[in-house]
C-alpha cells in the first residue's frame, strides 16, 4: 500500500494547507493529545462538550508532525514557531476524518470483514479475527472504537503491510452502520442476530434489522454470513437468498456451517462440523452455546476466506476472549465470578444465565442492572429478563437499577422465592451483601448495560476476605 501524503489529504478533504511540504508522509493519526506519538498527524474533533481544535498547538508541543482543524485563525507568531510543523484546515474536522479513513481504505485491496448484530459482536469479532489471523496479519477493532470515530482511527492507524481488517460495527440510531459501511468498504459482512438492544431508539426489531443491514450499503457484491438461528435473520435469507451470495451458520435451522453432537461445559465448548464431507471436532475454550454460534460464524470466514481446516480449528481453539465479556474470575475457596458487564439485553441475559447452568455451583447468584435504551419497551423487556431468571436455577437475585424493578417483581410473580430476592439502590450495598452471604463454590453473574458500570465491583469482590 502506498504511504498517505499530505497532498492526499489536502485532494480528499478539499482542505487549506496552511503550513507545511504536500509530500510529507503521514503514518499515524491521533485525536488524543495525551497519548499523541511523534510524528503523528493530530486531528481536532469537537464533540458536544469539549472540542478537541483548541487543543492543536499542544499536539504539537507533544510530538505531532501535522495537525488538521477547524474554526482556527493562526498568528503570524505562531506560524513562526512551527514553521516546520504541518497545519491543515478543512470545513468539518469530522467529515474530515471520515474521508481520509476511506481514502486510505481504497489503497487496500484486501480482505475487510465487519460485523455488527445486537449481541456477541465483540466476541465474534475476537473469534473471527482469530481465525483470519492464521492466514493473513490481521487488524480487528480493539476495545469499544466500534463507532463513528473509532473505526476510521482503526484504519487509519492500520500497518502498511497489513492483510486483512476485521471491523465492529456498532449503532444506536438509523445512519450510522450505513456511515461506517462507506467508509469500510467491506467485503464480507456478518450480521450476528436481531434482539432487542437500542429498541427503545429504534422502535421494533423489524426496525433494528433494516438498521443493521446498512452493513451492506458500501460493500460491493459482499459475501454475507449470517446466523440463521436467528428469527428475523433467518425470514431475511429466505426472502433475498437469491438476490445476494449469503453464508449462513447455525444450531437449530439447517444451515451452510450447521453443528452437531455439542457438548457444553463450564470452560469450554465442543462439537462437530462438517467440512468439505469431513467431520471436524472443534474445541471452543469458553462455554456457552452462544460461543458455538460465534465458532461457526468463524468457521463460515475461514471457508469464504480458502482458509485451511486446521488453521481454522487451530484460530478457534486459541482465541482469547476481549475483557469484561463472559470474563471468569475465581476467588477465594472455589467463588467465582462472571464478569458480563459491559452490555446487557435479554437474549445476552438469557444466554449468560443459561451458561451458568452448566457449571458446577453451590449456589448461583444473578446479580441484574438495567438493560438500557429499551424506551417505552423497559417494563415488558425486564420482565422477560425476570422469567428468564424465574425459569433457571438460580438461587439468589440481587438487583439495582430503575427498570430493575421490574425484573424483581416479575421473577416474583413467575414463582421465584422472595426471601432469595434482594433489591439495592447502589452497588455499595449489593457489595455488603455479597461479603456477608458468599459461600464456598458460589457462583456470581455481574449483568447489565456498561451505564450501569456494574463491572466496578469486580476489584470489590477480588478483595472479600
Amino acid at each position: 500500500m502506498e504511504n498517505i501524503k499530505i497532498k492526499d489529504i489536502i485532494n480528499c478533504t478539499q482542505g487549506t494547507l496552511i503550513l507545511g511540504d504536500e509530500n510529507t508522509i503521514c503514518k499515524k493519526f491521533s485525536k488524543d493529545t495525551r497519548t499523541i506519538k511523534e510524528g503523528d498527524i493530530y486531528i481536532g474533533i469537537k464533540g458536544e462538550n469539549f472540542d478537541g481544535n483548541l487543543f492543536w498547538s499542544k499536539a504539537l508541543e507533544n510530538g505531532a508532525k501535522g495537525v488538521i482543524v477547524q474554526n482556527i485563525e493562526f498568528s503570524k507568531e505562531e506560524l513562526e514557531t512551527y514553521k516546520d510543523k504541518v497545519i491543515i484546515k478543512v470545513e468539518n474536522t469530522l467529515e474530515a476524518l471520515y474521508k481520509i479513513a476511506s481514502y486510505k481504505r481504497s489503497l487496500y485491496k484486501i480482505p475487510v470483514i465487519a460485523v455488527t448484530g445486537s449481541v456477541g459482536k465483540t466476541s465474534t469479532k475476537d473469534i473471527v479475527a482469530n481465525v483470519v489471523e492464521q492466514k493473513y496479519k490481521t487488524l480487528k477493532t480493539i476495545g469499544n472504537n466500534n463507532n463513528n470515530i473509532g473505526l476510521p482511527f482503526t484504519i487509519l492507524n492500520a500497518p502498511e503491510d497489513i492483510e486483512a481488517f476485521v471491523l465492529e460495527m456498532g449503532m444506536n440510531h438509523f445512519g450510522e452502520i450505513h456511515l461506517l459501511s462507506k467508509i469500510a468498504k467491506p467485503s464480507i459482512c456478518i450480521i450476528t442476530n436481531i434482539g432487542t438492544s437500542h429498541i427503545g431508539n429504534l422502535g421494533s426489531r423489524e426496525n433494528i434489522l433494516k438498521a443493521k443491514l446498512e452493513i451492506l450499503d458500501g460493500a460491493e457484491n459482499p459475501c454475507i454470513i449470517i446466523n440463521n438461528d436467528n428469527d428475523l435473520l433467518h425470514n431475511w435469507y429466505e426472502q433475498n437468498k437469491h438476490n445476494w451470495k449469503i453464508q449462513t451458520y447455525g444450531i437449530h435451522n439447517q444451515s451452510d456451517i450447521h453443528a452437531e453432537n455439542i457438548v457444553l461445559n463450564e470452560e469450554n465448548s465442543k462439537f462437530d462440523v462438517c467440512l468439505e464431507n469431513e467431520t471436524e471436532k472443534i474445541t471452543v475454550p469458553v462455554g456457552g452455546e452462544h460461543f458455538v454460534l460465534n465458532s461457526l460464524c468463524a468457521i463460515a470466514v475461514g471457508k469464504v476466506l480458502h482458509i485451511e481446516n486446521k488453521l481454522i480449528k487451530k484460530g478457534i481453539e486459541t482465541f482469547i476472549l476481549t475483557k469484561n465479556r463472559m470474563e471468569i474470575i475465581e476467588l477465594k475457596e472455589g467463588i467465582k465470578v462472571i464478569n458480563d458487564a459491559y452490555n446487557s439485553s435479554v437474549e445476552s441475559v438469557r444466554a449468560s444465565i443459561e451458561y451458568m447452568q452448566h457449571m458446577k455451583a453451590n449456589r448461583r447468584i444473578a446479580v441484574l442492572g438495567d438493560v438500557l435504551e429499551t424506551g417505552k419497551f423497559a417494563k415488558s423487556l425486564h420482565e422477560e429478563i425476570g422469567k428468564i431468571v424465574s425459569k433457571n436455577r438460580i438461587n439468589i437475585l440481587i438487583c439495582s437499577g430503575e427498570n430493575a424493578k421490574y425484573i424483581v417483581e416479575s421473577a416474583k410473580m413467575n414463582g421465584f422465592d422472595e426471601k432469595n430476592i434482594y433489591y439495592f439502590e447502589n452497588k455499595e450495598q449489593i457489595i455488603d451483601l455479597l461479603r456477608q452471604i458468599l459461600q464456598p463454590e458460589d457462583v456470581v453473574l455481574l449483568k447489565a448495560s456498561n451505564g450501569m458500570r456494574f463491572f466496578d465491583m469486580v476489584e470489590e469482590l477480588k478483595n472479600i476476605k
